[in-house]
Order: C-alpha cells, then structure tokens, then sequence
C-alpha cells in the first residue's frame, strides 16, 4: 500500500513487456515513460520491465515432468506474481514481433499464467504506429483469458512529427505523455476492479 496525503492507495504491481529487443527501441522508450510516470504520479503503481531475449524458442520438448528450463520458469514466475501487464508492441508485418509472441506462448503453457489479469498495450512506429499489432495483440488475449482496457488507444507515430522521441529512444513528446498517464490510470482501475471480483 502507498499512502498519498493521508489516503491509503492499493499497490499494483504491472509487468512490462517490449516486442522490440533494440536497447534504443521508441517501444522501450514508452516503457521507460510509463515507469518514471508511475513512479511521479500514481501512487502505489509499480512497473518492472521483464526481459524476454533469454526465451529460448518454444519447444514442448523442453518442457520435463511438468517444469520447464529455469529462465522460463523465471519469467512466467514474474508474469504470475505481476497484477497486470502493459505491451509495448510493435509491428512487424501487421503483426506482433516473434520475441513477444515467444514470450507470450511460453506463459500460456499450463497452467496459463496470463489468466485473468488486466493487460494495455502500447506501440510506436511509422503510418499507423503499431496499431495493427496491437488489434492482433487483442485476439491473442482472448484465448489467454486477457482483460485488455480498452481506451485510451496509444499508437506513436515516432517520425511525424518529428522529435517525439530523443536518439536514445527516450520519449520527449508531453502531449503523448499525458495520453500515456490516462492510459496507465485507466489500467490501475481496471486492475482494481478484476481484483474486487
């Protein structure tokens, strides 16, 4: 629990994925906003980014009496023990990227450790900024039994206008900033209202 101005707020605790492994990605950039946002504005609000370069690619052969290789283990781990989940998904082919769909396939092996958590996405890109994997994303969600908010929609067109984003891929637009804090507000009280079910 967080308490602001003598008001007690409930924690929530939110694994952050990206779709994109570039250490200067415009996606690990919105992440990275996300995180420092939670930290100066939503009280009891964490975020902690989980890596997903580890992954080796699903193989069921890998899986041994019901466990599965200990970095898989580690990182559906995080995913269970995360209230929700925030995707920084971009779009490759009018799709997820094959990193996030690893990831996403090895924490719906049994038991499905995706299962009635709240979950938002964001992305960043050329046209359409991502959007068309994040409607992709969406119908993934339905079989993991994901509970996607559904607005606000943030799609960043990273190059027009320019200068949204710094050359270390650091997110410097203050009009997508706020449009992320309603995003990530939007998914604390959904979260808080999953949980009071």
């Amino acid at each position: 629990m967080a308490v602001t101005m003598g008001v007690t707020q409930p924690a929530i605790k939110v694994a952050a994925l990206c779709g994109s492994l570039r250490r200067a990605s415009y996606n690990r950039g919105l992440l990275r906003s996300a995180a420092q946002i939670c930290g100066e504005a939503i009280p009891g609000m964490q975020i902690e980014y989980v890596e997903i370069d580890s992954l080796p690619f699903l193989n069921t052969d890998l899986e041994v009496a019901g466990t599965y290789p200990p970095v898989v283990e580690a990182f559906r781990r995080k995913i269970l023990e995360a209230d929700s989940v925030l995707f920084a998904s971009p779009e490759y082919n009018y799709s997820v990227t094959g990193p996030l769909k690893n990831a996403i396939d090895w924490a719906s092996r049994p038991p499905n450790v995706w299962a009635d958590k709240a979950a938002a996405i964001v992305s960043a890109g050329g046209g359409f900024g991502g959007g068309r994997s994040q409607y992709h994303l969406r119908q993934i969600g339905v079989y993991l039994d994901l509970h996607f908010i559904n607005k606000p929609e943030v799609f960043v067109n990273a190059f027009n206008p320019p200068g949204r984003f710094d050359s270390d891929g650091n997110l410097v637009d203050a009009e997508i900033k706020k449009i992320l804090q309603e995003l990530l507000l939007s998914l604390r009280a959904f979260t808080l209202r999953l949980r009071s079910c």
